[in-house]
């Protein structure tokens, strides 16, 4: 990997989960029902993998321990197509309401499910709903994680964690914390005290395109690179709908679901034209490091080092 990160980088990622699995709509799906509710996730993440395949592009797929056990193939099938495997988590339960002991239980069992099917180490976590923090990354690293995709520093979404004091910053959004961690975090512009989160999820379906695709453009002038998630659900427009309790849970779940593939398309396109490079997340991750070792900064090192020990420490 080069010691140079060009500009713009562009990474693609994608929460592999069943639609039935968010917060949104817990109320009318508790974790007891999931196994009787037909599943959808093959279908929906195809569509994104046919995306990809048609740009030529590569991206880092989250998968949920709970999906991967169930539909192993799946996994199987994104691996083959180049694409890196990250972890979810297994149970899809926000960390903020795990004990540590029951979280470092959900990080290695996703782990292990997602190596044993693969072959190939599982060095990428994203948190649910974004919500967790500085325990567990260190829980995280502990178990043999290298980076972590689960800040989002829009701080008026009653379940995204606040990270106060990430860690040292390694270039603009990607931070070594104190745990050795390195940490990429979703970009969210600002005007003047406005937050405008713009990496994707429901803000991806509900901000009219060109005014998203802007935003990026905007985001990729002031950082070098930006970040997008998507859910593989939010790719099934056709998934069943259900009346959901609470003030907006439906909308935010079902908002403009038809539009978010030709969105995606006309976004891959748009970053086509500005001619950036798509990596995966642990992909950058090394060029990040790679840099800081280039410019003699000691963060690389320390990065690798605590790493390997950790694998070393959980058997990894």
């Amino acid at each position: 990997m080069s010691a140079h990160i060009p500009s713009p980088t562009c990474l693609l990622s994608f929460d592999v989960e069943e639609w039935f699995q968010v917060e949104n709509l817990r109320p009318v799906f508790p974790r007891a029902t999931w196994d009787r509710i037909p599943r959808r996730v093959v279908a929906a993440t195809r569509s994104i993998l046919q995306i990809l395949a048609d740009r030529g592009r590569r991206a880092t797929f989250f998968v949920l321990g709970w999906v991967a056990e169930r539909e192993p193939g799946l996994v199987k099938e994104i691996a083959d197509q180049g694409h890196e495997i990250a972890s979810h988590g297994y149970g899809h339960v926000l960390p903020l309401q795990l004990t540590p002991l029951e979280f470092r239980d959900d990080v290695l069992r996703a782990r292990k499910t997602l190596e044993d099917l693969t072959g190939t180490p599982v060095t990428g976590y994203r948190a649910p709903s974004f919500s967790l923090n500085h325990e567990h990354l260190a829980i995280l690293a502990e178990c043999g994680y290298r980076y972590d995709s689960s800040v989002h520093p829009f701080t008026l979404h009653d379940r995204y964690a606040r990270l106060d004091n990430i860690g040292a910053v390694l270039r603009p959004g990607v931070y070594l914390t104190q745990s050795q961690i390195i940490e990429v975090a979703l970009p969210v512009e600002r005007f003047g005290r406005l937050q405008v989160p713009i990496a994707g999820g429901g803000y991806f379906r509900l901000y009219p395109g060109a005014m998203f695709r802007q935003l990026v453009r905007r985001a990729i002038a002031r950082d070098g690179h930006y970040v997008l998630y998507l859910h593989s659900w939010e790719f099934d427009a056709q998934m069943p709908r259900v009346r959901v309790p609470g003030l907006g849970s439906g909308f935010r779940h079902y908002n403009n679901l038809s539009r978010t593939a030709p969105r995606m398309q006309q976004l891959v396109g748009m970053l086509d034209i500005l001619d950036a490079r798509f990596l995966t997340m642990g992909a950058f991750v090394d060029a990040v490091l790679a840099e800081r070792s280039a410019q003699g900064r000691p963060a690389a090192s320390i990065a690798g080092s605590a790493w390997s020990a950790t694998l070393d420490d959980c058997g990894g």
